[in-house]
């Protein structure tokens, strides 16, 4: 369940940065009050920690291949 929302999280970001680089146009400041509003911030927080769990998965056995 972790691993899903975290790359929900990791998508989100991917979206926003490319319509930043784009279009130039942040998605999330768009809909939160701009960079500096603190839900705008919360949501940044979060894409990061999402990304930084999910370098994790990088390095996780695949359980398919466990029984092999």
């Amino acid at each position: 369940m972790l691993d899903k929302l975290a790359l929900i999280l990791v998508i989100v970001g991917a979206l926003n940065w490319g319509a930043i680089g784009i279009f130039g146009f942040d998605v999330v400041a768009w809909l939160f009050g701009g960079q500096a509003a603190m839900i705008s911030r919360i949501v940044y927080t979060l894409v990061a920690l999402g990304g930084i769990w999910t370098i994790s998965l990088l390095f996780r056995d695949d359980p398919a291949q466990a029984h092999n």
